[in-house]
């Protein structure tokens, strides 16, 4: 395998382990790059799952990334490093390219910025289960147990998600203010908004990412021209296969292909040359 081909790092979604991310691995090396999914902190076979006594952040996972980010520079300095961040991933790899030395690109598969308004019926079931279901378990048992959403989850990290739920603000410093009053804390220092190139795959019919949050999450965390939004159509998915939020990394041969045809045409082109965060592509 060609050392100047691209290192791929997946950050899994919520509540999944890096195992599920085989196939994906597997899909990327046949066509010639290298990639590993990093470790979902609670969901390895090797790890403690959350409790009230095992806890962690946002922020702990994001070093998570610095961390394999800055070893594959120390292991090929010349080799591209891209994230790949599925759902929580995405979000966790946009906090890691703001807040450590950026990868090479950014490739986000079902990732949004959960903002209840940018939800159908403004977001009610999300309101529900940030600002009662969440807060109530986590203070009961000191973890959000099963079957809750995400469970079981570590209970500073899924506070600050249903923070961010209620409020439009990010759990680590980033360019996208608070769009609704209240949270508590204090707010995060802002930064400039992400100039590394990104593909920011949007699932049709996605309930967990619907298209308007996809949307938020590509033109409020990356500078104009940054971001290529790529929508992933029932009408292309092969027998087989699937666009479903979790389901698509079981047989992503498709997103695959995107990728590495975005990052062909990317690589060599100008951050002020690629389309536009508003370009759909089907």
């Amino acid at each position: 395998m060609s050392q100047s081909a691209p290192l791929v790092l997946v950050s899994s979604a919520m509540g999944i382990g890096s195992r599920y991310y085989r196939p994906l691995i597997e899909a990327f090396e046949a066509r010639g790059w290298s990639a590993r999914a990093l470790p979902r902190r609670g969901f390895e076979p090797d790890q403690p799952p959350a409790s009230r006594a095992h806890d962690w952040s946002y922020g702990d996972e994001i070093e998570v990334i610095a961390e394999a980010v800055a070893a594959a520079r120390a292991e090929s300095p010349d080799r591209p490093v891209i994230l790949l961040g599925h759902s929580l991933g995405a979000q966790l790899s946009a906090g890691h390219q703001l807040n450590h030395p950026p990868a090479d690109g950014l490739v986000s598969v079902g990732g949004s910025l959960p903002h209840h308004r940018d939800f159908p019926l403004a977001g009610l079931p999300l309101v529900i289960q940030a600002g009662v279901i969440i807060p109530a378990l986590t203070a009961l048992f000191g973890f959000l147990p099963k079957p809750a959403f995400g469970g079981p989850g570590a209970r500073t990290q899924m506070r600050e998600w249903a923070r961010m739920a209620l409020t439009g603000r990010t759990p680590f410093p980033s360019p996208v203010p608070p769009r609704a009053p209240g949270g508590s804390g204090a707010a995060s220092p802002v930064r400039a908004p992400i100039e590394a190139p990104a593909l920011v795959v949007a699932l049709e019919g996605d309930r967990l990412a619907p298209e308007r949050p996809v949307r938020s999450f590509a033109t409020r965390f990356f500078a104009p021209g940054a971001a290529t939004v790529w929508r992933y159509r029932h009408a292309d998915v092969p027998a087989g296969a699937s666009n479903d939020h979790i389901g698509w990394a079981r047989k992503p041969e498709p997103v695959v292909d995107r990728i590495v045809t975005w990052w062909t045409a990317t690589a060599g082109t100008r951050f002020d040359e690629v389309p536009a965060p508003d370009t759909m592509r089907g």
